[in-house]
């Protein structure tokens, strides 16, 4: 039987949620063993890109941070889109919902975070650092449940966290910036215009999108503008129709070819160059840093708060259902698994200290990994109770 696009988007984002466990693992063996000279200098390799006066010289890590994260946000935005036009979050119904969750997950662990920090500006900017959730994280512990889970709390787990891409997007955009180029800017501008207009004139030719995105990614680049917002940007022109009737789309076309690429090698890639932690000399006073415990206090106690809090009210208050098949436990266990904050927290983390010059004095990772573990330990035990075997047929 052939399965549904949203059955095959579940089973790569649960088996990815594994694969990055491993990636994680392994980091984390690299930057304590040994190797660890071998894995600092493998992510500190310069690499550069000159064609004239125009060059991009950084270190391998921020390639990946800027390069292939690009390509995973172009795939949230393509995801955001088709959901929108066609899929889960094209029914009014189905919005509300999970739109409250997020919302209530973003606000609360930000709020924890600012209670922690709001008396040191530097600190102060990892603020969104725990809005953030990890869906292949969070679906891949979701898995080791099996078919116990029913699919209304896999949908909700899902559209929760597309809301929560489409904000920590708005995040990055207003609030992480470096020093604007006007020029950059105008550049990118135009390539805006241009995918505009091949989009007006329904253009399905994805490769003509794809040069017209990487001239818009290098001019985000110099611009100031974070790159990544480049692939949500070029997203969001990709048409859904094909000019021809009989052709298929575009848009599912390029986020078929996108989610085995992004799933099984950018965000496993990713995480391996993000999460190599030197435990060696670490204490509870590094560990009791405002920002790492902040950041592990707004994933664990702030997600949980913010997501459950919120849908409660909204039930309470008669702005949504509780789905088919969830209870309030296993509602409850989902908001604790949505504290997995794993890929988008480091993300957001190198974003907001990577130019600080502080970044010794504290490690913003510890909070995120410890804060990652315990929501998603204590997301699994919860859930594992709540939702019931299926019964056994009688032969």
């Amino acid at each position: 039987m052939q399965k549904s696009v949203i059955e095959e988007f579940l089973d790569k984002e649960s088996s990815a949620g594994i694969i990055l466990m491993f990636a994680a693992v392994l980091a984390m063996i690299a930057a304590n063993t040994p190797l660890s000279a071998w894995y600092d200098l493998l992510i500190d390799t310069p690499v550069a890109v000159q064609v004239g006066k125009l060059e991009i010289a950084k270190p391998l890590l921020l390639w990946i941070n800027d390069g292939l994260m690009a390509v995973f946000f172009l795939l949230v935005g393509l995801e955001l889109k088709r959901e929108v036009l066609e899929g889960e979050l094209s029914d009014p119904a189905n919005i509300v919902f999970p739109a409250i969750g997020a919302v209530g997950g973003m606000l609360v662990p930000a709020a924890i975070y600012y209670f922690f920090n709001q008396h040191d500006p530097v600190t102060l900017k990892g603020w969104a650092i725990p809005a953030a959730t990890d869906i292949a994280f969070a679906l891949g512990i979701l898995s080791l449940l099996g078919s116990r889970v029913p699919v209304s709390l896999k949908i909700f787990l899902t559209s929760l966290a597309i809301f929560d891409d489409l904000g920590a997007i708005i995040i990055i955009a207003l609030f992480y910036t470096s020093k604007i180029s006007v020029s950059a800017l105008i550049v990118a501008a135009i390539c805006t215009a241009i995918l505009g207009f091949m989009n007006y004139r329904g253009i399905s030719d994805r490769s003509r999108y794809v040069f017209v995105g990487v001239v818009m990614w290098v001019a985000m680049l110099k611009s100031g503008v974070h790159a990544t917002l480049a692939g949500v940007i070029i997203a969001m022109f990709i048409p859904i129709k094909h000019q021809q009737p009989d052709q298929p789309s575009p848009l599912k076309e390029m986020e078929h070819d996108l989610h085995g690429v992004v799933a099984f090698f950018i965000l496993p890639i990713f995480a391996f160059a993000n999460a190599g932690i030197s435990l060696e000399g670490v204490t509870f006073e590094q560990i009791l840093h405002p920002v790492p415990l902040g950041i592990a206090a707004g994933l664990f106690v702030g997600k949980q708060v913010g997501i459950f809090g919120l849908c409660w009210l909204g039930i309470k208050l008669g702005l949504a259902k509780l789905p088919k098949g969830m209870s309030f436990l296993s509602l409850y266990g989902i908001s604790l698994l949505c504290g997995v904050g794993f890929t988008m927290s480091l993300f957001i983390g190198s974003l907001a200290f990577e130019e600080t010059g502080a970044i010794p004095l504290f490690d913003e990772r510890l909070g995120i990994i410890l804060g990652s573990l315990l929501s998603g330990g204590v997301g699994f035990i919860v859930l594992n109770f709540s939702l019931k075997p299926k019964a056994q047929k009688v032969a």
